[in-house]
């Protein structure tokens, strides 16, 4: 059975992402970004071990009112293996998905294994939080050098200003 170290999850949020969406955190995280904002979920033991078809159970009763479903963390991009069939079905489900992730784009384009995961993405917010451009009127980030990165068969389509 595939499983998710799962951090939390937020049923509806207007802040994490365009629209009305479902929002996943996920545990563990390897950037270790000063003045992170989910600091605890930074650890790997963090959350609970949840089966990726629990979690897609619990997404496709709110998709009704939903615009689309929000990944963060932690770092999404740890849990590869788990995430994947989790992308693939929710794009069967026609939900807008977005990713927060602290690599860059182009780090993860080069990854063999973690670029397989770009091609369900249709917003990626790249880059790791740095405090020294931390910005408290910035919509759904927290440091402005992250980028929002609209994608299309996981290739950058062009940049998103928000």
């Amino acid at each position: 059975m595939i499983k998710l170290r799962v951090a939390g999850f937020l049923d509806h949020s207007t802040v994490n992402g365009e629209g009305f969406r479902s929002v996943l955190f996920l545990s563990g995280c390897h950037h270790n970004c000063p003045g992170c904002h989910n600091e605890e979920m930074q650890d790997f033991a963090y959350g609970e071990s949840v089966a990726f078809t629990d979690i897609l159970r619990k997404i496709s009763k709110n998709t009704a009112i939903i615009d689309g479903v929000t990944l963060s963390g932690g770092e999404p991009f740890e849990q590869c293996a788990g995430l994947l069939p989790l992308l693939e079905e929710l794009q069967k489900m026609s939900l807008s998905i977005w990713v927060y992730t602290g690599y860059l784009y182009e780090d993860l384009y080069q990854d063999p294994v973690k670029s397989k995961l770009l091609s369900f993405i249709d917003v990626l917010v790249d880059g790791p939080y740095q405090a020294v451009y931390r910005d408290d009127h910035l919509r759904y980030r927290g440091s402005s050098n992250q980028r929002f990165l609209k994608l299309s068969d996981g290739k950058i389509q062009k940049l998103l200003d928000y």
